[in-house]
């Protein structure tokens, strides 16, 4: 499912017009992105949470060439599934 395709499930769901459904979407990305920027956790009880983790430098292959190169430490986004979500996907 894309971001068009969710946007039209939660129209029709919730009986709103497919406008104000991709406001609503919009802000809710643009809201979790800007609360992971600034280093916070963003946690929906019972469907999962955000957080930004650390990712250690590390050594890797280039597969084209075979040699080594360094992959620098940076942060990036990880997201945890909620109990709730989890049982029902089982």
């Amino acid at each position: 499912m894309n971001k068009t395709e969710l946007i039209d499930a939660i129209a029709k769901e919730t009986e709103l017009t497919k406008k104000d459904t991709q406001a609503a979407v919009d802000a809710f990305i643009d809201t979790v992105t800007k609360q992971l920027k600034k280093g916070d956790k963003v946690a929906i009880t019972g469907f999962g949470s955000w957080e930004v983790t650390k990712r250690a430098a590390r050594t890797g292959i280039n597969p084209l060439t075979k040699k080594s190169i360094k992959i620098p430490a940076r942060k990036v986004p990880k997201f945890r599934a909620g109990k709730n979500l989890k049982e029902s996907v089982k």
